[in-house]
């Protein structure tokens, strides 16, 4: 303060150059200075000489910094609260005024500035511009920062529609951020949707209701409630189909089907994505987005696979994948890719296709790391753990699995970890720790009956009754076998099927019922039109082979 006192009139320059920042152009430095250029230049000097600002270029490209932020901050402080609210007043409006260019990129700048001239109002839809500027860059963290300062100076203001509609806006672009960084399932994820589609209710804008129900659904469907998000996508279907938006009702078509295939109803929930699908192919490129930069193309290309594989059509599911994966690639969004490719591990999972699952899962590993998605990152250490067990690795890679779980289920999510742990007991298994398989299993099926998550229910009891078969129970194994079978076929899942159908078969070839085991293989893997070079359909033509000399 000392220092500064004694440069005299360079004080003021110093103290307007502190409010512009740490580092400020001598551009806007004179576009706000109350005085005139030859007084401001050499007011400049005297500081560079004093070693109060550090300057690069000359002006007017010139551009200042404060050798140390205390300089800065003892000069800012050194202001009057009216003359520093001025400051920033004029500092905003110049910046709206003549440079629009930094407006546009950098509307956290105007916004700092309108919020410290105590012009509230101005100030927020700048924080929300700021918040929604980064997400679209995918700096998220950033972006729920920024978010989060507009709704905090929101409630200051008193209410009014303006004011219902401004927090409604902002609390869904905060429920997207923290989607994006703290998971589907996280709870904060479900106050902010919860708290915007309670807003939506007051306002007849209905493509932010639809926004707003789109959030609160994905909520609920990623911690496992998924009654509960049966019902709410079934509104949003409704709301899209009351909005006569092909946008969104290529989203809701998407939304619709997934629950019904968490809840094992593949028939229906293939229908809602080929709807969806269909329409999504009649789109132009321009209009397919919905929310920042999301492109549905991807979501119902990779439920199709998902559905497809179930219903007995493994090649067609390949198929897709690849499409899906192709698509998020094109697109060259990190959070689209890291879920396509996490999808990918899964269908290549189911395939039994070891290398391909390893080879992604390294990369949504890689991918997640970088952008800060701890529900991926947890999800692609689980599927790499599983791969690397596969080809040998088995103790170190179940102590992988299960430290990705405790990851994944620390994000809050329910959903998928009954599959997580079909990986686990399979993994367990293969290295004989039958117990442990069997914990895994029990487990899995305790969240399948209360979750209701039964697409992978099939794959459980077939396991179970592997793991059963280790120590020789056969009589219990079999029971699980018919278990099996009984799933898939009211779920029409044949690929579960096939792979129950194999076991039984070849546990009643061990007890010398070959016949029995022929008639009741047979039937199912003459169903199957493709995927013949997968190993579930050539383990059940080997052992088709075996029964039949």
């Amino acid at each position: 303060m000392a220092r500064l006192d004694r440069l005299g009139t360079a004080k003021e320059v110093a103290q307007l150059g502190a409010t512009l920042g740490r580092e400020f152009s001598y551009e806007l430095l004179q576009a706000v200075a109350p005085v005139d250029e030859a007084s401001l230049q050499q007011a400049l000097a005297k500081l560079v000489e004093a070693e109060v600002l550090y300057q690069r270029g000359l002006p007017p490209q010139a551009r200042y910094l404060f050798k140390h932020a205390l300089i800065q901050d003892a000069a800012y402080q050194s202001l009057l609260k009216s003359k520093r609210q001025q400051y920033h007043q004029q500092i905003a409006q110049v910046l709206e005024e003549r440079f629009k260019e930094t407006a546009e990129t950098q509307p956290e700048l105007l916004a700092h500035h309108y919020t410290e001239a105590g012009l509230i109002a101005q100030a927020i839809p700048y924080w929300q511009q700021a918040g929604e500027r980064a997400a679209q860059r995918f700096a998220n963290m950033e972006a729920v920062g920024h978010l989060t300062q507009g709704l905090e100076l929101l409630k200051t203001l008193p209410d009014s529609p303006q004011r219902t509609h401004r927090e409604l806006t902002l609390q869904i672009a905060l429920g997207w951020a923290l989607l994006v960084t703290k998971g589907t399932g996280a709870p904060e994820v479900r106050e902010v949707f919860a708290q915007a589609f309670a807003l939506s209710q007051q306002i007849e804008d209905l493509t932010l209701r639809f926004q707003a129900l789109w959030g609160l659904s994905s909520f609920y469907m990623t911690r496992g409630e998924l009654q509960r998000a049966d019902e709410l996508t079934e509104q949003l279907l409704a709301l899209a189909h009351r909005m006569q938006d092909s946008t969104f009702l290529l989203e809701a078509h998407y939304m619709r089907g997934l629950p019904l295939w968490w809840l094992g109803k593949f028939a229906p929930a293939l229908e809602q994505t080929e709807q969806g699908l269909a329409l999504y192919a009649t789109q132009p490129s321009s209009s397919r987005t919905f929310l920042y930069g999301r492109d549905p193309g991807v979501y119902h290309t990779a439920l199709a696979a998902n559905t497809l594989w179930q219903l007995g059509y493994p090649a067609q599911a390949q198929q897709r994948m690849h499409e899906a994966l192709t698509l998020a690639q094109e697109l060259s969004q990190p959070f689209i890719l890291a879920y396509a490719l996490n999808v990918s591990c899964v269908i290549a999972s189911l395939r039994r296709e070891g290398e391909a699952v390893q080879e992604w899962a390294e990369t949504v590993i890689t991918l997640s790391t970088d952008h800060g998605f701890t529900f991926f990152l947890a999800w692609g250490v689980i599927l790499q753990g599983w791969a690397l067990a596969e080809r040998g690795q088995g103790e170190e890679r179940i102590a992988q699995i299960r430290q990705g779980l405790a990851a994944y289920q620390a994000t809050g999510a329910e959903l998928w970890q009954p599959y997580f742990l079909v990986l686990l007991a399979d993994a367990c298994g293969k290295i004989g720790q039958r117990e442990e398989g069997l914990t895994a299993v029990a487990e899995a099926l305790s969240m399948v009956n209360k979750n209701e998550e039964r697409w992978c229910e099939a794959e459980l009891y077939r396991l179970k009754g592997e793991l059963i078969l280790q120590s020789g129970s056969r009589q219990e194994a079999e029971a699980c076998f018919h278990t099996a079978i009984e799933v898939a076929c009211q779920q029409s899942a044949k690929s579960w099927e096939l792979r129950a159908a194999t076991s039984l078969a070849r546990l009643w070839q061990q007890q010398g019922k070959r016949a029995e085991a022929h008639e009741l293989l047979a039937p199912v893997y003459n169903w199957f039109t493709e995927g013949f070079d997968t190993a579930d359909l050539q383990e059940a033509k080997a052992l088709l082979e075996e029964l039949a000399n």
